[in-house]
């Protein structure tokens, strides 16, 4: 038994989040305060996740082949100095737009493999430390969220002090901490065979075969279908709807990140709860329960105006019921999936979960541009309301209480 590798992955994971919740912040602000426009902002944050999207869809097979921690380590270096043409292009008074567009996109393009990577280690890594696979979910939740506080509370401070364009400095030096711990304290985690077939061929093959896998069974379907319309209208709130509220409010970035800051702190609580009675939980209802309170109700308190000391509440008890999402989500998709196929059908899930993203900052952007701040709020805590009402609906939710262990089952 071996906790160590644990320990670096939670390190590098706090890396890599906290940064990208910085970057998340700081891109949508220096857009918006450079050229005033939300659907600018929009594709701006499109230009990122799109291909965040297909670079995590098509990277499960390379994973799956020359291991997830080479992936990671690769990828999180390379982002090191594609983040870090931000600051330096604006030192020298060269940052515009149409070069902004290029560098967001291939951040996307490296963080999609890199992020998948690391989420696929996680039941290698419960298997090296010999604790629940809810446990280990539960403490990379907290972790994940925990990084998002850090990074949001950060990115407002940091935005304020230096600028948008040199707070992504700090984003640049995270990645390079995250390869660092991965290169050097997470051991080799699984080996592809010797014997297995290369080419353009093979990969269109083994991709194949994480698809056929995913698209059969019922609950992963269900989940992938749910949690893409939610991402989509979570984008759409947190990349463009509220800082465009934040700033017709008169107020600056500061506000902004401790907005993101009291949901994502919340959500640590919540995730350290799952951490610790994961494994007892009744699945369905916490989920149900946890994406209704989660959803619909803080598009409600930014729509009507209310008072700062009402959305911060209505933010904590979102931000609480999100943290027990993910550690549900992770421990069935973990279960349900064979470890030859973890790093692609793990990669297929995370990318269509988040395949609508990219064009959650547009929609959200076209519908001020159409009936303004104060209809598109309501419009999409309503549609948010509806698609979390699912579970209810669907059967296919009830395999939540089923773990269905599938390490030597191969799909064919």
């Amino acid at each position: 038994m071996s906790r160590s590798p644990f320990i670096a992955l939670a390190i590098a994971e706090t890396l890599s989040i906290s940064g990208t919740r910085l970057s998340g912040v700081a891109i949508p602000w220096l857009v918006l305060s450079t050229t005033g426009s939300p659907v600018l902002t929009g594709l701006v944050a499109m230009m990122e996740m799109l291909p965040y999207v297909v670079a995590k869809a098509l990277g499960g097979p390379l994973i799956d082949r020359i291991g997830p921690k080479r992936i990671a380590v690769i990828c999180d270096s390379a982002s090191v100095i594609t983040v870090g043409l931000v600051p330096v292009l604006h030192l020298l008074d060269l940052l515009t737009i149409p070069i902004l567009l290029p560098i967001v996109f291939a951040m996307g393009v490296l963080r999609g493999p890199s992020d998948a990577a690391k989420q696929s280690m996680v039941p290698d890594i419960a298997e090296l430390a010999a604790v629940p696979l809810e446990r280990v979910t539960g403490v990379v939740g907290a972790i994940e969220r925990l990084a998002s506080t850090a990074g949001a509370a950060g990115a407002g401070a940091l935005i304020a002090l230096v600028g948008p364009s040199q707070a992504l400095a700090v984003n640049a030096l995270t990645f390079a901490g995250a390869a660092v711990t991965v290169a050097a304290r997470i051991p080799v985690l699984r080996r592809a065979s010797k014997a297995e077939a290369t080419g353009i061929a093979a990969y269109g093959r083994e991709l194949a075969e994480g698809w056929r896998f995913l698209r059969r069974d019922a609950v992963l379907v269900a989940i992938v279908v749910m949690v893409a319309t939610t991402n989509l209208l979570d984008q759409a709130f947190f990349s463009v709807l509220i800082p465009v509220w934040t700033q017709d409010s008169g107020h600056g970035p500061a506000l902004l990140g401790t907005l993101f800051a009291v949901f994502s702190g919340a959500s640590i609580i919540g995730a350290a709860i799952a951490a610790m009675i994961g494994e007892r939980m009744p699945r369905l209802l916490v989920y149900t329960v946890a994406f209704l309170l989660t959803g619909f109700p803080r598009f409600l308190v930014f729509a009507v105006e209310s008072p700062l000391a009402l959305i911060f509440a209505t933010l904590a008890v979102g931000g609480f019921a999100s943290g027990f999402l993910n550690p549900i989500l992770s421990a069935v998709l973990f279960e349900r999936i064979p470890k030859p196929l973890m790093g692609r059908v793990t990669s297929l899930n995370a990318a269509l979960c988040w395949a609508l993203i990219p064009f959650g900052g547009l929609a959200g952007g076209a519908l001020i541009d159409a009936w303004g701040l104060s209809a598109a709020l309501p419009l999409t805590g309503l549609a948010y309301l509806a698609v979390t009402l699912a579970p209810l609906a669907h059967g296919s939710f009830r395999g939540f209480e089923k773990k269905k262990i599938a390490d030597n089952i191969l799909s064919s």
